[in-house]
């Protein structure tokens, strides 16, 4: 009996939360079917659950649906990419969408099933205790879509830069031990040449830049190999793709390119002063993206030691330009998974580890504070010092927090970056 009323009591309490979100609806996003949950008697048949399926035209019927039964509001979970559809076409229909990540979404012990799960989904969104993950602008999705296309592009291509290798040890070719990159200029050309069937080792020695560090007589002796046919032909395909790729790469950056002179103009008129770094790299945009992106922020990020064009783009691209959404710089920080944590119990600091986060831009930053290493700026030293006190792997989350303040305040109040140690002359 005792655990009857308690039980009761507890659906009393349930039922008395203030209703935030009257007119809301839950959606549980599968690959085949989407399970929708409405509040009850808001369908004329009765029925406060029912399945759609995902083609473009049921995804159309779902909406008309949830606007005849007056919802204003949905809230789905952010599985895989099968949300994405339904998201873009009840955003265009007017109706709100809250994307929830799936962890905030634990259903209550039991039985699981769709039903359920859309059924706990809307209750949560009713009562307001489900919070909406980040999404930027519309015209920002579009440029996020592009870099990371172009981000795939680059890593295909770098898989085939594996297979030249697997090819060129197979048949006893240690270009890799004379050459530092064997898709720099001295490799490119001697691999070329290899394939245009040219055997003999002092021949392809002399197409080392002269910036090579090693001289022809060492390259050519390591050029001896075995030129059996199949290793031959998997070299062949294996350049004949990674050349591919990188046509894709140029026409996906002149894609970026044209897309960036969309955006509006935040410079007013001032002009871009000259780079204080070299902004080298096989991977970096073939177009001007630094003019790009000073036009469309109105500030030059790439100023920043460790950012280059090819990093703001990234960045930018996930965040947008609205610094406003976030707070504080440690809200953002937060949302980046990059600053401490704060796991306490009984006034008592448990944790303070970052949580795990796959966030692009935490990732963009990483690799950004670990170039830093021998930098000689101040984010630099602040590396180091971090690197003697906490270690490396804690150094590259300290710095790349430190970056993402430095962002964080630059787009939200305009202000240039100066470094201070070169701003005092060392």
């Amino acid at each position: 009996m005792k655990n009857k009323r308690k039980t009761k009591k507890s659906k009393q309490g349930v039922d008395k939360f203030e209703l935030i979100n009257p007119n809301a609806a839950g959606i549980d996003i599968g690959a085949d079917f989407h399970y929708v949950a409405i509040p009850k008697g808001r369908d004329p048949e009765g029925k406060d659950v029912r399945n759609f399926g995902t083609f473009t035209a049921d995804l159309y019927t779902l909406a008309h649906w949830l606007k005849e039964c007056q919802i204003e509001t949905v809230a789905m979970e952010s599985t895989s990419v099968y949300w994405i559809p339904l998201f873009e076409i009840l955003d265009s229909e007017g109706i709100a969408v809250n994307l929830v990540n799936p962890q905030f979404i634990k259903n209550v012990p039991g039985r699981k099933t769709d039903v359920l799960d859309c059924q706990w989904i809307q209750r949560l969104h009713t009562y307001g205790l489900l919070r909406g993950s980040f999404r930027p602008e519309d015209q920002i999705c579009v440029l996020r879509g592009y870099l990371r296309q172009r981000s795939m592009l680059v890593s295909y291509a770098s898989h085939h830069i594996q297979h030249m290798q697997k090819a060129m040890e197979q048949m006893n070719i240690k270009l890799n031990q004379v050459v530092r990159d064997i898709t720099g200029v001295t490799g490119m050309g001697i691999i070329r040449a290899i394939i245009s069937r040219e055997r003999n080792p002092k021949k392809l020695a002399q197409l080392r830049n002269p910036r090579c560090k090693n001289d022809a007589k060492t390259i050519a002796k390591a050029l001896h190999g075995n030129y059996r046919v199949e290793h031959l032909f998997s070299l062949k395909q294996a350049v004949e793709l990674y050349d591919t790729y990188h046509e894709k790469i140029v026409d996906c950056d002149r894609k970026i390119e044209q897309y960036l002179s969309s955006f509006e103009d935040r410079s007013n008129g001032r002009s871009l002063g000259k780079a204080h770094k070299s902004n080298r790299g096989k991977n970096k945009p073939s177009f001007d993206a630094r003019s790009h992106l000073y036009r469309i922020t109105g500030i030059d990020l790439t100023a920043v030691d460790g950012l280059d064009t090819l990093t703001v783009l990234k960045i930018i691209s996930e965040t947008g330009l609205d610094m406003s959404l976030w707070p504080t710089e440690k809200h953002f920080g937060s949302w980046l998974g990059l600053s401490p944590g704060s796991k306490i119990s009984g006034g008592k600091v448990i944790s303070s580890k970052t949580k795990k986060c796959a966030n692009r831009v935490a990732h963009a930053l990483r690799l950004a504070a670990y170039s830093l290493q021998r930098s000689k700026s101040a984010i630099g030293a602040f590396f180091r010092r971090m690197k003697a006190k906490k270690g490396p792997a804690k150094a590259i989350t300290a710095t790349a927090y430190k970056l993402a303040r430095i962002i964080y305040n630059m787009l939200k109040n305009g202000t240039e970056y100066k470094d201070i140690l070169r701003f005092a002359g060392f």
